[in-house]
């Protein structure tokens, strides 16, 4: 698309009309998940809700369909192991969370709040490739602030930890826990042997099949699933 358009970032503008949407929703979802009886349970449920936000699928959410895509979530099941998730997450010392999509990294934050932060390193795309999320995105939903924010220098949808940076590769290697979020992550990164999670909702057959899932199942999937 960049060398059709001769745009560095294309879907710039869609981005960034999504980020406005989520953030607009942020403040009601945030006291939604504080008042929740299990705060954690509810924040992940939200940000694989988010995970619906996506340019490639056909059945990616439209724009004027986000807030009953987001609410939705809390009547759907969840599938996958939450509570060995919540047990990893409390015995790490470092965290890498790898963010997916523009918009979407607005309902990640509300899960980065309920983890403990400062052991959390967040990775973004390194170019700007469809709708992922990059630095400016991060940076949008605020998430700059809370954690410590880095480009893995790629501009693969998905991680490909050969084609990142160094640094990236120096962060991923020594993460006790990584959270990766979205197929795309999925994809590249299914056959990590351990200390993957998954949180990503099944968008097509081919993972379905994969996974043991219907189509458009929320999904926390531990490494080997």
């Amino acid at each position: 698309m960049r060398e059709i358009t001769g745009c560095r970032d294309p879907y710039h503008s869609v981005k960034e009309r999504f980020n406005r949407a989520a953030l607009a929703l942020l403040p009601e979802l945030s006291m939604k998940v504080g008042v929740s009886q299990d705060p954690l349970t509810s924040a992940v449920r939200l940000a694989i809700a988010g995970n619906a936000i996506d340019l490639g699928p056909e059945n990616a959410v439209a724009l004027e369909d986000l807030r009953q895509t987001i609410f939705q979530t809390f009547s759907e099941p969840l599938y996958g192991n939450l509570e060995g998730f919540r047990r990893s997450v409390a015995a790490a010392g470092c965290i890498l969370y790898l963010a997916d999509n523009a918009g979407e990294i607005v309902f990640d934050r509300l899960l980065i709040e309920r983890l403990p932060m400062e052991r959390i390193t967040l990775a973004v795309r390194g170019h700007p490739v469809i709708n992922d999320a990059t630095m400016a995105d991060a940076e949008a939903a605020g998430l700059h602030r809370l954690v410590t924010v880095i480009d893995n220098g790629s501009d693969a949808p998905g991680t490909m930890p050969d084609d990142c940076s160094t640094e990236f590769r120096e962060v991923f290697e020594k993460a006790d826990i990584i959270i990766a979020k979205g197929q795309g992550n999925y994809e590249t990164l299914s056959d990590v042997p351990e200390k993957m999670f998954f949180l990503l909702k099944v968008k097509c057959p081919v993972i379905a099949s994969r996974v043991a899932l219907n189509t458009g199942a929320h999904a926390i999937l531990p490494s080997g699933f």
